[in-house]
């Protein structure tokens, strides 16, 4: 099983390589050769989720042993997560919801972000690595807190965080700057998450910060899904959604499965995408988009154009214009045309836009489907379900609610759909408020008093990573401009 880059000439790595480096040196990102099938893995009866985990994950990392991958999964999903099944698939109205926030940060992030700091201290030990590693990371909000947690006091490893400084939540804010550990920065940035993504990529593309890092015996390595690490282990939760709904006799084994997903940076919906093509029998991938629509619109007409406003919204971890993941599925499109997805990144670079081809377009629309939602539309539908379900959805979620109701709608499909739940609705609970009618929760600015107002109201419990925030102090408070990003890995290297 080899990686090799989507703008290479065919140079492969091994997993552990791709995991270890992060992004490939020629600036594109990995991908792998040829993508085993998960033939016979239902035949092994119910998987709790780190075995299933181990599973898929034996299958796409080879150069790692069976064993290595069940300690590290096994220790990743534990009673870390409030929920023993892990992931939970939950029944609302005629559709299924499929819960990935119940792990310590409230956020799907931490499916991948609690095993890939062990999965990369392997690579490290796997590849004779003996410098140490510097974790860059660029978050619109989850990632952030997710990969502070993750890599927390990690041996032979240092995680700095970049966040838009008005483009988060108080409370994924409040979550970030609270972080404590003798081997974690936090940096809030002025502009917005693109700004603060292509920040981290500029640095990892500077040959004189890495000439000065290795004289640290430091190496630059990402929490972000451009990194292998991270991507892998998000497929494993569609064989489980997949698997729970055979067990309680929804569907028989081999029908077809729908996904609905909140999409911004396009890794979430890109593991379903990984998990078709291994044999998972999913028809369409639905991807659901707010105001900041760029990827719906690609995925209708062909054409990325970031060349528009860029919308703050009360679903931020969607707030975003270059959504590095489709890189990736180009990659695959076009059967691994390297010199196609070169160009294209580059017209992406230089022009802001970019058009693939006819038949790119019509591979991609075979699996992919698209709508997006205004902030008057998630808030509606937030209401909605709660009213007529009282079921609790956070704004991202809640965008891909109504994308998969306009789905069902246009198309008149009769395949299931499973909407992928990305945040505990406590981690936006002024908006969720808002969208319940409290009309005095916009006047109320403490994050923590939301959270007790928001329990109130639904009975619905405070998550307890988030009920903590009350008493920790802020211990993160230092701001740069896109600029200084480079000299801020700098002072923080030299601490």
């Amino acid at each position: 099983m080899k990686y090799t880059s989507t703008r290479g000439t065919g140079q492969t790595c091994s997993g552990a390589e791709a995991i270890r480096s992060g992004i490939a040196g020629d600036g594109g990102l990995f991908v792998p050769v040829d993508l085993p099938n998960m033939d016979g893995w239902m035949l092994k009866g119910p998987l709790n989720y780190a075995n299933l985990a181990t599973e898929v994950l034996g299958r796409l990392l080879p150069d790692y042993t069976a064993q290595e991958l069940l300690q590290c999964a096994s220790a990743a999903y534990t009673d870390n997560f409030d929920n023993s099944d892990i992931v939970p698939l939950v029944s609302v109205d005629n559709r299924f919801v499929l819960e990935l926030w119940h792990g310590p940060t409230s956020a799907f992030k931490d499916m991948a972000l609690q095993i890939m700091p062990r999965l990369l201290t392997l690579a490290m030990s796997k590849t004779g690595e003996t410098d140490d590693m510097l974790i860059l990371v660029a978050t619109s909000g989850d990632t952030g807190k997710a990969a502070l947690e993750g890599f927390r006091d990690v041996p032979g490893t240092s995680i700095l965080v970049f966040y838009p400084s008005e483009g988060v939540s108080e409370v994924q804010r409040r979550q970030m700057v609270t972080q404590e550990g003798n081997n974690v920065g936090v940096m809030a940035v002025e502009g917005n998450f693109d700004d603060a993504q292509t920040g981290v990529k500029r640095i990892f593309a500077d040959s004189v910060i890495r000439d000065l890092l290795a004289q640290k015996h430091l190496k630059l390595s990402s929490a972000n899904s451009i990194n292998w690490g991270r991507l892998a282990p998000q497929i494993a939760y569609y064989f489980s959604a997949y698997q729970s709904l055979c067990a309680r006799g929804t569907i028989n084994a081999g029908e077809r499965v729908n996904f609905c997903v909140p999409t911004g940076n396009f890794g979430n919906i890109l593991a379903g995408y990984y998990a078709k093509k291994m044999g998972l029998p999913i028809g369409r991938l639905i991807c659901a988009s707010n105001d900041n629509n760029v990827v719906t619109e690609f995925l209708r007409t062909g054409i990325y154009d970031r060349n528009r406003p860029f919308h703050q919204t009360i679903s931020p971890s969607m707030d975003i214009l270059i959504s590095s993941n489709l890189e990736r599925l180009l990659y695959h499109a076009t059967d691994g045309d390297t010199g196609r997805v070169r160009g294209w990144m580059e017209d992406l670079n230089n022009k802001g836009r970019y058009e693939v081809d006819a038949s790119t377009l019509a591979e991609i629309q075979e699996n992919f489907w698209a709508d997006w939602s205004s902030e008057t539309e998630a808030l509606e539908t937030v209401r909605q379900v709660w009213e007529q379900e009282k079921y609790l959805l956070d704004p991202h979620t809640a965008v891909a609610w109504k994308a998969a109701a306009a789905y069902d709608a246009q198309q008149k499909d009769s395949v299931i759909t499973v909407v992928l739940s990305t945040a505990s609705p406590f981690k936006f609970a002024d908006s969720v408020l808002q969208a319940l009618g409290d009309a005095e929760a916009a006047e109320d600015k403490d994050p923590l008093e939301l959270l007790l107002r928001l329990e109130k109201r639904t009975g619905w419990r405070i998550p307890a990573g988030l009920a903590g925030l009350a008493s920790k102090k802020s211990l993160h408070q230092k701001m740069c401009q896109i600029d200084s990003m480079p000299a801020a890995v700098m002072e923080f290297v030299a601490k």
